[in-house]
């Protein structure tokens, strides 16, 4: 895990920023999250909120973001519906038909491409596009499935097999839905969202970054995502991921910086050296034999702890040492 020496606000031309578990937990904010933001936004770093959600359009993305205190007009939000769109755009003539198998979101980015959403596969479309709904249908599905039987390109918005729901609950995602037309066809769709690279794409095309830091909650999206796209990341600790996942992580879901909120953009990080067989990082040292000792921020226990890990295998010691750090 590297350090650096100014705020990540400072050193990164755009901030692109999951959504749930970063900047809001269902529609309440994440504490601090807002006035973190402002001031990354008055430090130079301008703001983009990518995610996998297809269901609702930019606009109410940014209505969102605004209710919860984050100022952002629909132009700053980059959707997977909008990566799927280009896709097929590119692939396809403009006003080719579209077979769209989810909601407005969905419809509105294909219609923007310059292409045109049907609901049946009597229309003979040339793709069809599947994203998240919570309306969706049977006879939908079957739509789409008899159009990918018939030789439709299958394009889905996102893989994620479950979203949260009320209450902490999972429910079943976009990525859970595609494996009935996956099942009934045999035929593999292309995704579009994260981890995929095409919706990192999109936000470069749109924001125009330069050097983008990607901040999220999940290691297998927002994460793999960075590093599918070959960019530096910033884990927050407000989500899905705790200490114990991350000490867990395979190489393409390791972070470039961790920190416990948004909080991280504004600060330097402290990178993690080696002192013989132990493992410094600011005030912290982590032992050959994974014993923690220092004091100061436990971000930094986190960081030398992480890269000691990651380098011995030892994910059994790791996670006893953790109850010393938190």
């Amino acid at each position: 895990m590297r350090g650096i020496d100014r705020p990540p606000a400072e050193a990164y031309d755009v901030g692109v920023l999951d959504l749930d578990g970063v900047v809001y937990i269902g529609h309440d904010p994440v504490p601090g999250a807002a006035e973190a933001l402002a001031k990354a936004r008055a430090s130079g770093m301008r703001l983009a909120f990518a995610t996998n959600n297809a269901s609702r359009t930019p606009s109410a993305t940014a209505a969102l973001l605004g209710d919860v205190g984050v100022p952002a007009a629909a132009e700053d939000v980059v959707t997977s519906a909008q990566a799927a769109a280009r896709l097929l755009s590119e692939r396809l003539p403009a006003g080719a038909k579209v077979l769209v198998v989810g909601g407005m979101g969905l419809r509105q980015a294909l219609r923007e491409a310059g292409l045109r959403p049907v609901s049946v596969a009597a229309e003979e479309p040339a793709a069809v596009a599947q994203g998240y709904s919570p309306g969706l249908s049977y006879d939908l599905l079957a739509e789409g499935a008899q159009a990918v039987a018939d030789g439709a390109i299958f394009v889905a918005s996102n893989g994620d097999t479950t979203i949260p729901g009320k209450g902490g609950r999972l429910r079943p995602g976009n990525g859970s839905l595609v494996q009935v037309i996956r099942t009934a066809t045999g035929v593999d769709p292309i995704v579009t969202g994260k981890p995929e690279r095409p919706l990192h794409r999109e936000t470069i095309l749109r924001t125009g970054a330069e050097r983008p830091l990607i901040v999220g909650d999940r290691l297998d999206t927002d994460i793999e995502g960075a590093y599918n796209g070959g960019a530096d990341s910033l884990l927050v600790l407000t989500g899905v991921t705790d200490p114990r996942t991350l000490l867990a992580a395979p190489p393409r879901h390791r972070p470039t910086y961790v920190s416990a909120d948004l909080n991280g953009l504004l600060v330097p990080h402290n990178g993690v050296r080696r002192e013989g067989a132990a493992y410094v990082c600011g005030g912290w040292t982590v032992s050959g034999e994974l014993e923690p000792s220092g004091d100061g921020d436990p971000m930094d226990g986190l960081r030398a702890l992480c890269a000691a890990v990651w380098d011995s295998g030892d994910l059994e010691r790791g996670e006893r040492a953790l109850e010393r750090l938190f």
